[in-house]
């Protein structure tokens, strides 16, 4: 038996004339029952991460053109899949998970950005943090061994190619913003394969905000002044990668031109109900999938699915499109 698994395309479909908002969705790592790394004077990383996470969703609710979007607002625990799930159910355009882990040498310190690795982790530290993440749905009481579900991600990880390009300049310029207030421990984005990472089509960045397991750093990220000094930096990088590369039909965009739609076609393809575009007709071949089409015809996969009334990214050979002429 074949299993079929929908990958869900997560650009928002709530658009209203050229100016939605970006959708930043922020996960505070761990929680509940999972305190995460616990550190000097049992500094726990739970509570410190979602302190941060709550001063960056303050930060972006302020900003004109951003919506933050909350994993958790409280002491509880998700699974690592729910995250994602929630952030593609929030219609996302960033997906960050918040961190501030410990590692076996207490001398390990500094902040880090990783995105998904497709090959394996840069670092030993990369690879023993991703390996401790990754348990972490045992202890909040959820099974990972489960062979459909690997069989799942597996899939989901051929949609990725794109997004990760995204992941990587986003996460460059927030460790660029991170390291005005932080030693950096690693001056380039690392990769390691995080599970809460893999949300396809959504450019997905895990931030270890410094290791708690260090006593100099576990003093300064208990603190209130730190943690908003961290969220705000975080901040503006994020929203300096959304103004180089703002998403269609986003008040960002809209800004950036000055006000007015980049093109006629963009301006109506970002409608809810498309009018007047010309287009053309193509036709669905073995392989192809919504992700490498929107690559080729430089379009996003929301943007396809607006202009033909698609819920999802399921699409079968010999299915008839509509793309926009070029």
């Amino acid at each position: 038996n074949t299993r079929s698994v929908e990958v869900i395309k997560t650009v928002t479909d709530k658009i209203g004339h050229n100016k939605r908002d970006i959708i930043v969705a922020i996960d505070a790592g761990h929680g509940g029952e999972d305190p995460g790394a616990v550190g000097y004077k049992r500094t726990k990383e739970k509570t410190v991460v979602l302190k941060i996470a709550k001063e960056l969703a303050r930060l972006l609710k302020a900003e004109p053109g951003y919506k933050p979007y909350l994993t958790r607002t409280g002491d509880y625990y998700v699974p690592l899949r729910t995250r994602t799930r929630k952030a593609r159910d929030a219609n996302a355009d960033l997906f960050i998970s918040i961190h501030a882990d410990a590692f076996r040498n207490s001398k390990a310190y500094g902040s880090s950005v990783f995105v998904l690795s497709e090959r394996g982790a840069s670092s030993e530290e990369s690879r023993y943090l991703a390996q401790k993440e990754n348990e972490a749905d045992l202890v909040g009481g959820v099974s990972l061994d489960d062979k459909d579900d690997h069989v799942a991600m597996t899939l989901l990880d051929l949609s990725m190619t794109a997004s990760r390009g995204s992941s990587l300049a986003a996460g460059k310029l927030i460790l660029n913003r991170m390291g005005k207030i932080s030693r950096l421990h690693k001056k380039r984005v690392e990769e390691a394969a995080f599970m809460v990472l893999k949300a396809p089509d959504i450019p997905a960045l895990l931030i270890e905000t410094g290791f708690i397991s260090n006593p100099g750093e576990a003093k300064k990220l208990a603190t209130s002044s730190y943690q908003k000094k961290m969220a705000r930096e975080i901040f503006k990088g994020l929203t300096q990668y959304f103004y180089k590369t703002p998403p269609e039909g986003s008040y960002v965009a809209w800004k950036k031109s000055g006000g007015k739609a980049k093109t006629a076609a963009v301006n109506n393809i970002s409608k809810q109900k498309p009018l007047g575009i010309k287009t053309k007709r193509y036709t669905i071949r073995r392989g192809d999938t919504l992700s490498q089409i929107a690559q080729k015809y430089r379009i996003s996969v929301a943007d396809i699915r607006r202009l033909n009334g698609i819920k999802s990214n399921s699409i079968q050979v010999g299915q008839k499109i509509k793309l926009p002429a070029s």
